[in-house]
């Protein structure tokens, strides 16, 4: 809701609290403040001018050589090229020195050898949205009316010497889409009254029942409907003040018909509209449900087809309006238009926003009318709207107004205890102080012992149980003011759980080893939502689709993270940032067998990717990159903190979009958990990004896994003795395959094994290699003999030439 400060000081006094005061103030009492903006701000020199003459330029077509005077003893030639310019008119003039928005200063200039003296100015120049301007002034210079004081200040006759606020509305708030409804919040803030003006018209003697009917098949769509009947209206341009004040809230003059009901619906906060009576087709206003597939031309000359749940208006056989969302195109008031019906009307809120979204269509009426209107304002608004209608368009409002249904309804009464009202808040209010809070919110109310029956009144329709009444108490008491208590009674102590320590753990490691946490949508394309999955799956994956997608490229929940971390590492390097290692712990969804009316299966992963130098000491002249094995290292120490590196296999594997023979899947305790790989040349290719590895992980299975606990060990009092064997294998043997076979077979003497060392040359035999395995053996309780060592050895020996046919390399 954009807040012009000068039309709210029409209904409040603010004298001595300028606009950013306000707004602090206000958002102090609840209501967000989102920005404040000046609208002149760092402009100045800019004044009321007559033009006096306006002639063509000697030297160019399309400029003109104004003289205009500008309040001072001659008048300034001014070169203007706009085509509306003409003598006669006051228009805004930028003087020499002056400054205009973006700090554009005003010079003096020479145009085709014709000097130039200033600039008459355009909205758009002064800072008006180009969307907002009116549009007999779109195409050029914008003309002031004939009271403006030439050499005063033009931005004052513009409404450009204000300031907007901007409130950042929850949906309870509906009360606060109007001027009326901020100005009742304003006043209970400051401690101020309110002043509103009271509708009053002539009548003509004939009365609006001769003109029109208004019969409604079902009040529980339409509780109430009133219509009243202006003719010999006039239609035109608004004056500069109502064109002023609707362009400080955003909403874009049109005519004065229209802008008095657009005006009406930000001042009361109830929507409007104006039909064309002679083009109405009947005298009977039937309101009812439309018929399925029944159509209609809205005010945006689109053809709607209607649905049975629709409300609409109509003159009896067809529809004319679409009940609280847009009008028809038939009865749209025109430049021709002499007689008005108007309509002032009370919606179920449901069926209009049922209407809305099922028609695409939102509009300032269906937004009032879904969040709740004040249902006694109705009335009243329709008088300020005919008021207008008589003093700007010169209309003669017939008598009465024909209507349906209750014109007001009795306010809810709520009930609130002082003394709850405290032990909520945590204060010590005095009654006298809670009768005060309510007098500033213009609440009426009843008073017994400490507690109040409070009439809420119909503008505050989010009020309705006791603790909403404690709440306006503790805002306008001021949340700043309550004091600080810490909580009473039996309390349990915070923790985390063991999953949120491990997901912390996760983190911190991941980072410490130099990857940076991303966080990417959920949502992605069918084609992603599977693409780099790394598990085998029977069949068709099972999306989970959006029922209203915002587009294609967010249609369906994700299975994998990776491809959300390759559109990160595409980013970057398409922005010459090549070294890129990112992270990410997120969700993943999975469709139920059930069918898609339940929630998904919801999966916790850990997926990274790294592209580019995993090191570089350019002083050393030494560069490292990221190749398969910086990130298998990195999964080895997550491992390790996770208590499982003794557990977790790699076994060479083929996976869709992985590089065949770099790609291996991760096994706990004979389980699939993950997959870690380079991603396959031609799909870097497609992402167009270099040489980069990724992995993923099922963090649910990992962090559900027992664990041992922590066992200590005693320093080392014995000496260990390190074997050496180097094994020619065949080819296809992989070396994790022998080392988890020679640790088992070296028993309980044999502590550690590792490789150090492959040889693939001319000195072997075809289709064979040669892998060198360090092994340490020790005794904690004494120091071993070298009988005890070859016996454990050569089991060792016997082992990996029985079952792997290994032969030893001198």
């Amino acid at each position: 809701m954009l807040v012009s400060y000068n039309w709210l000081k029409q209904y409040v006094d603010l004298e001595g609290v300028n606009p950013h005061e306000l707004a602090d103030l206000i958002t102090k009492s609840g209501i967000e403040v989102e920005g404040v903006e000046v609208l002149n701000e760092g402009m100045r020199g800019v004044v009321v001018g007559y033009v006096e003459t306006c002639e063509q330029h000697p030297n160019a077509d399309k400029l003109n050589l104004c003289k205009v005077n500008i309040g001072e003893a001659e008048p300034a030639q001014i070169i203007c090229g706009a085509p509306n310019v003409a003598a006669g008119q006051k228009v805004a003039v930028a003087t020499v020195g002056a400054v205009l928005p973006g700090n554009f200063k005003i010079k003096k200039a020479k145009l085709r050898g014709e000097a130039s003296h200033g600039m008459i100015c355009s909205l758009e120049e002064l800072g008006v949205d180009a969307k907002m301007v009116p549009k007999e002034f779109a195409d050029g210079i914008h003309v002031l009316s004939d009271e403006a004081i030439v050499g005063s200040d033009a931005l004052g006759y513009l409404n450009l010497d204000d300031s907007i606020l901007e409130l950042g509305l929850t949906p309870n708030r509906a009360d606060c889409l109007n001027m009326m409804g901020v100005a009742y919040e304003v006043a209970a803030v400051l401690n101020k009254k309110v002043q509103f003006p009271k509708p009053s018209f002539k009548e003509q003697t004939e009365t609006a029942s001769d003109y029109i009917s208004v019969n409604i098949e079902n009040h529980e769509d339409n509780p109430y409907y009133g219509a009243k009947v202006i003719r010999n209206i006039q239609v035109g341009p608004s004056p500069l003040w109502l064109q002023n004040r609707l362009i400080a809230a955003g909403i874009r003059p049109i005519s004065n018909v229209v802008d008095i009901t657009n005006y009406v619906l930000l001042e009361y906060g109830q929507p409007l509209h104006a039909f064309d009576y002679d083009q109405f087709g009947s005298k009977e206003i039937l309101i009812r449900r439309a018929k399925d597939g029944e159509q209609i031309k809205t005010l945006d000359d689109e053809m709607r087809t209607l649905k049975a749940g629709h409300l609409v208006i109509t003159n009896g056989t067809n529809p004319v309006a679409v009940a609280g969302v847009m009008g028809g195109a038939d009865s749209e008031v025109t430049d021709s238009t002499t007689t008005i019906l108007l309509e002032a009307a009370y919606f179920n809120p449901s069926l209009v926003r049922l209407a809305s979204k099922d028609l695409g269509l939102r509009s300032e009426s269906s937004t009032r009318f879904e969040k709740g209107l004040d249902r006694n304002r109705v009335y009243e608004a329709a008088n300020r709207a005919a008021e207008l209608l008589v003093e700007l368009a010169g209309g003669e409002v017939l008598e009465g107004i024909v209507e349906s249904g209750p014109r007001y309804v009795d306010c809810d009464e709520v009930s609130v205890s002082v003394t709850r009202a405290n032990k909520v808040l945590g204060t010590s209010i005095a009654t006298e102080e809670v009768q005060e809070i309510f007098q500033r919110l213009d609440f009426n109310y009843g008073i017994e012992e400490d507690s109040f029956q409070v009439e809420v009144p119909t503008r505050r329709p989010d009020i309705t149980l006791e603790e909403d009444l404690i709440e306006e108490i503790g805002r306008i008491y001021g949340y700043d003011t309550i004091p600080t208590t810490l909580p009473e009674g039996s309390t349990t102590q915070g923790a985390l759980t063991d999953g949120q320590k491990k997901r912390r753990n996760v983190r911190r490691y991941l980072e410490s080893e130099g990857l940076f946490q991303a966080i990417t949508y959920s949502l992605t394309t069918e084609r992603k939502a599977n693409q780099y999955n790394g598990f085998e799956t029977d069949g068709e994956p099972d999306y989970v689709s959006v029922s209203m997608p915002m587009s294609e490229e967010r249609a369906v929940l994700r299975r994998t993270i990776i491809p959300q971390l390759l559109e990160v590492v595409e980013y970057n390097q398409n922005r010459q940032m090549n070294d890129v290692a990112v992270y990410e712990v997120g969700s993943t969804y999975l469709a139920k067998d059930s069918g898609m009316n339940e929630l998904p299966n919801e999966h916790q992963k850990l997926a990274g990717a790294i592209s580019g130098l995993w090191h570089a000491h350019p002083w050393q002249r030494e560069k490292k990159a990221v190749d398969f094995y910086v990130v298998k290292g990195i999964l080895d120490g997550l491992f390790q903190l996770l208590g499982v590196e003794d557990r977790v296999e790699y076994e060479q594997a083929k996976r869709n979009g992985f590089h065949p023979g770099r790609t291996a899947i991760i096994m706990l305790d004979g389980k699939q958990v993950g997959v870690v790989g380079q991603l396959h040349p031609a799909d870097q290719k497609e992402w167009d990004i270099k040489e980069t590895f990724v992995f993923e992980l099922e963090l649910d299975l990992l962090f559900d896994t027992d664990v041992d606990p922590v066992l200590f060990e005693a320093l080392p009092r014995f000496p260990s003795i390190t074997r050496d064997i180097a094994l020619v294998l065949d080819q296809d043997i992989q070396a994790g395959e022998v080392k988890s076979g020679i640790k088992a077979a070296g028993g309980k003497l044999l502590k550690n094994v590792s490789i150090f060392d492959l040889y693939e040359g001319d000195r072997l035999e075809e289709g064979k290699k040669s892998i060198a395995y360090s092994l340490t053996y020790f005794d904690p309780e004494r120091t071993l003999t070298d009988e005890d060592v070859t016996k454990a050895h050569d089991k060792v020996l016997d082992f990996v030439k029985d079952k792997f046919n290994a032969v030893m390399r001198g």
